[in-house]
Parts: structure tokens; sequence; C-alpha cells
């Protein structure tokens, strides 16, 4: 018995920038120069071009629109920490979150690298000075991230969230942190507090150092002591640790600053552990503002660090050196404003 076939219906073949150039009128290499950004040709074979397009409904190939632009359509979020810090600290959602929406009008595509010490950050340099992006934003940056300087020194267009260390005439969008590290220490100074301490950030990263020259200027300026300083590593278990260290060395103080949100957030458990209430005993005040202040107990007096406005306006950079703007190298810095609430 013999079986009847199924027949299959032949798929259509996706038209072609041959079929585009025919139906035109034109060269296979003006239609390809049409296709790929319109350049050395007039405005009236362009628009015959779009329509031969536009009646195929050709779509270009990817692939062989990068080699004849040299573009690749996509830039890297490039992320020197481990995959942990990446996955529990809201600053980093906040991050990607604010990037992606800026260019989610344009035709870059974001791929996120993380980059951690070691063979990883080999590969990643690899991969971003020998044409994998177009370009690269880059967050969270220490003063030992070689690939920093390899980034800038390659030639490949890039922008900073955070000031560099060590990487002069690099393009850079940040928060003045000196000055929001001041005004919460002026804001515990002004409510009383005499013995204020503080939780630093890792003194390797810019955030760290200008937020603890921050605290220690409002200090000075009251006449109040500021030996009262341990660092931390931004993280809630390092916070956690952190405030143990400084209450124990240094039991008499009466306010504490710490320098990100997420280590307040685990300072908070360990006063009230040992029995300190805040902010009767101790007052407190984080830095960051992006969500975790608000559900901590108490909630979280802060400095608001506007991290998705941060990010995108370091997208609409970098998208403007990549259409051959001129660009400044001038940094571009958002004012600080304290959040109050229960813990100070």
């Amino acid at each position: 018995m013999t079986i009847p076939r199924t027949a299959v219906p032949l798929r259509r073949s996706a038209p072609t920038i041959r079929q585009v150039a025919a139906v035109a009128g034109v060269s296979r290499a003006t239609a390809s120069r049409v296709i790929n950004g319109g350049h050395l040709v007039s405005d009236r074979t362009r628009l015959t071009v779009e329509a031969a397009i536009a009646q195929l409904g050709f779509t270009p190939n990817p692939v062989a629109r990068s080699l004849a632009t040299r573009r690749t359509g996509s830039v890297a979020l490039v992320v020197p920490e481990p995959n942990s810090r990446l996955l529990t600290d809201p600053f980093f959602g906040g991050i990607i979150n604010g990037l992606s929406l800026a260019l989610d009008d344009s035709d870059l595509q974001v791929v996120l690298l993380i980059a951690r010490p070691g063979p990883s950050t080999e590969r990643a340099a690899r991969y971003l000075t020998t044409g994998g992006v177009d370009g690269a934003v880059i967050a969270s940056h220490h003063r030992d991230d070689a690939l920093n300087r390899q980034l800038v020194d390659s030639g490949l267009p890039c922008v900073f969230i955070g000031r560099p260390l060590d990487v002069p005439n690099a393009r850079y969008v940040d928060m003045d942190n000196t000055l929001g590290a001041r005004m919460a220490t002026e804001h515990l100074i002004a409510s009383g507090r005499r013995r204020i301490g503080t939780v630093a950030g890792p003194p390797d990263m810019t955030a760290g150092i200008d937020r603890l020259s921050g605290w220690r200027s409002a200090m000075d300026a009251a006449g109040l002591p500021a030996d009262a300083v341990v660092y931390g590593d931004f993280t809630m278990r390092g916070g956690a640790a952190a405030v143990a260290e400084l209450i124990d060395t240094h039991p008499d103080v009466d306010a504490v600053f710490v320098a990100s949100d997420l280590m307040a957030s685990g300072a908070l458990p360990l006063l009230a552990a040992r029995g300190v209430v805040v902010p009767d005993d101790v007052a407190v005040v984080g830095f960051d503002d992006i969500g975790v202040a608000e559900s901590t107990s108490p909630s979280l007096t802060t400095v608001a660090q506007p991290v998705g406005e941060m990010a995108a306006r370091a997208g609409l950079i970098l998208q403007a050196v990549l259409a051959g703007e001129d660009v400044s190298t001038e940094p571009v810095l958002f004012e600080a404003h304290l959040v109050l609430r229960e813990s100070a």
C-alpha cells in the first residue's frame, strides 16, 4: 500500500538586495549604500530604493550590514563585580533599567559583561577591543581595574558611571558624593549628635573615597573628632560586620553615617540585636535611596542617588559619541538631596 505524501508548502525565500536593486532600477552597490546609511546617493535615489524595500518587505542581513558598516549595533554594560553583587545589589538593577530605557528607541542592543578579576577580565578585554561591540558603559569600577584604562586606550567609545580612578580624560556621569555625605553628616550634627562614626565604602572606589571625604569635612568644620571610621564593602553582610566593629571599637558613638543603604540595611538588625535602639541611642543615615531604605526597620534616612537617571544619561552620551557628535569630556554631575525617614 502506498501512503500518499502530504504536500509541504514551499517556504517563500526572503527578498535579496539584488531584487531590491532590480525593482528600484539601480545597481546593487547603490542599493547597498542606501541600506547601510544612505551616503553618497541623491535623495531621489534613496527614496526610490526605500520604496523598493517597502514593496518587497526586505530586511537587511545583520551580519552583512555589520561587515559593510563596521558596526555591530550593540553596546556593552560592563560590571567588574562578582555575580553575587550583581544579583543582590539594587544599584545594578537601577543601572540596567536606566540604560536600557535610554537606548529603547535606538537600534542599539545592550550586552551585559560581568568582568571579574582574572580570566574573565581578559576575555572581556579581548571581546570589547576587537570589534565585539560599538561602545561601552562601565559601572562600579575599582582602582586596580586594568580594564578601564585598556578600554580607553583602545579608542573604544566609553562612558563611565562614577568617576574612574587613574583614567584621565574619560567621560563619566556621577553624583556629588562628597556633598551628599557632607549633607548627611551635617544633618546628624544639627540634630545634636556629637560622636558620629562612619561605615565607609571600599577605599579603592571613588564612591567610597568621596563619601568618606564628605563625612570628614563636615566633622572637621564642626570641630568634632573624625576617628571613628570602619570600612565596608557595599554589601549587607559587610555593613553588619563593619558596624559591629565600629561600636566595639567606639562604644560611645551616638550616630553613624553608612556609605550605602545596603550596608545600612545590614547594620540595623545588628544594632537591634545588640540592644541599640535606632534612632534613640544611635541615629543612622545611609546613601542611595534605591529601594532598600523604605523597607528597613526603622525606615532609613538616606541621601538619594538618581541611579536610573545617571545610567540613562550615560547611554545618551554614548549614543552621541557613536553618532559622531562632538561630545565634551567634562563630567556630568547630579545633585544630592537628603530624604528624611525614621532612622534619623
